[in-house]
């Protein structure tokens, strides 16, 4: 099968919509909770080359974008997305590698953070060198978190000052000497617990 996965280009702003679909159907699916994004927002992000895309035969095939913070200051990866046909492949994880080399190369100074549910998506930020770290050590801009106020848990982060949430906050230093493999190895059932704790007390009744 030829994935190409590619810096976004003028020909490939006809996917925005479709992409827009892909997440949200896959959130509810999942039943997470996840910030939604439109068309013209994922065309932004398309325009400004901050994006990353994965295509089969000219079919969309998955999505990441690059957000920055505070002058470039932070970085996130947001929307990683896989088309439910080519799951299963390991799509998901050669495209955040992809943008996580990117954005690297783009903004050399910036710290790369992510905060997020999904188990899979933590191990394979832990593969790159991410560490889980509590919200204090992430961006303040509020434009951050703002953009969560489309995520169904938004009332829990709100409640909590913006310390926390269900989902785990993770941080890349580049300054910080990096060792292979990661310092802090993924532990699935560390962060599997620690997700259950979390859905206790914040989704209790």
């Amino acid at each position: 099968m030829d994935i190409k996965i590619v810096v976004t280009q003028e020909e490939h702003y006809q996917y925005a919509e479709t992409i827009c679909n892909t997440i949200e159907i896959s959130a509810k699916l999942r039943g997470t909770g996840i910030a939604k994004r439109t068309p013209d927002y994922i065309l932004q992000k398309m325009q400004s080359k901050d994006a990353i895309i994965a295509l089969v035969n000219n079919e969309f095939a998955g999505f990441c974008y690059i957000e920055s913070w505070e002058h470039a200051k932070f970085v996130a990866h947001s929307g990683l997305i896989v088309h439910p046909k080519y799951r299963n492949l390991g799509l998901a994880k050669k495209i955040k590698s992809k943008v996580f080399d990117y954005s690297l190369r783009k903004y050399p100074n910036a710290k790369v953070f992510g905060i997020t549910t999904g188990l899979p998506v933590m191990k394979i930020n832990s593969d790159l060198g991410y560490k889980p770290v509590p919200f204090s050590e992430l961006t303040t801009d509020p434009s951050f978190w703002k953009g969560c106020k489309t995520c169904t848990n938004y009332e829990i982060l709100k409640s909590k000052d913006n310390k926390m949430c269900l989902c785990t906050g993770m941080l890349y230093d580049p300054k910080e000497k990096q060792k292979i493999p990661p310092k802090h190895p993924f532990n699935l059932k560390v962060l599997n617990r620690l997700k259950k704790i979390k859905e206790a007390l914040f989704l209790k009744k």
